[in-house]
């Protein structure tokens, strides 16, 4: 186990090495600089890929191009469009709402505050955090499957709960590197630290033994 010490200068390494192989890592979510599509996409990407979300929302947001559009939107409609991305009922009453609330509450702006987005129907932490990062600059922790799974095994956390992992990462993470290394970390975790297959003999942090401080 890493001291807090040991952990800083580790995530001090693992950023600048994931900076220099993905240095135009974004989101993979085709939100064209929207923070409310952000908002519904991040939505729907939970238990579906960002491929699928980008096809969904092209003719998502053909039909309801902003808040008010959505807010007022049929929600049998909502849900035909949405449903390939899974559990689309819960997903369409929940873009609908808060679309709603957006517009009612918060004058149609999407709210920058983790207190406020998480009051939003189906908002939790991981995409609170990803509006904050994203949209308005902020430290920012997205704590997604890709981040807990090689936290872990590169030492950086000890964890499988989102929460834990944001809170060690946003101990020795500079605040400003914060949201860009989450999505460097998505890439990184498709091309090499897959969660079946990682790819560790080409692996720039093998020396780590990285599946080694993995949680079992």
């Amino acid at each position: 186990m890493l001291t807090l010490e040991e952990k800083k200068i580790r995530a001090a390494e693992v950023v600048r090495a994931l900076e220099e192989k993905y240095p135009d890592a974004t989101c993979a979510l085709k939100y064209e600089g929207d923070p409310w599509r952000l908002l519904v996409m991040g939505r729907l990407s939970a238990q579906c890929t960002d491929a699928r979300v980008n096809i969904v929302c092209e003719e998502l947001f053909r039909r309801f191009p902003d808040a008010k559009a959505m807010a007022d939107a049929p929600i049998g409609e909502i849900e035909r469009l949405v449903y390939s991305c899974g559990v689309y009922k819960v997903k369409a009453q929940n873009i609908k709402d808060f679309s709603r609330i957006i517009v009612e509450e918060f004058n149609g702006k999407v709210p920058d505050t983790m207190e406020d987005l998480l009051t939003l129907p189906g908002v939790g932490r991981k995409i609170a955090n990803l509006i904050l990062g994203d949209i308005y600059g902020k430290p920012a922790i997205v704590a997604d499957t890709h981040c807990i799974r090689i936290s872990n095994r590169l030492g950086l956390a000890n964890s499988k709960t989102p929460e834990k992992v944001e809170k060690a990462l946003v101990e020795i993470v500079d605040p400003e590197k914060q949201s860009d290394f989450c999505h460097r970390l998505v890439w990184f975790g498709r091309e090499v630290c897959d969660a079946r297959k990682p790819d560790c003999e080409n692996c720039m942090f093998r020396h780590y033994k990285c599946l080694e401080n993995e949680e079992k």
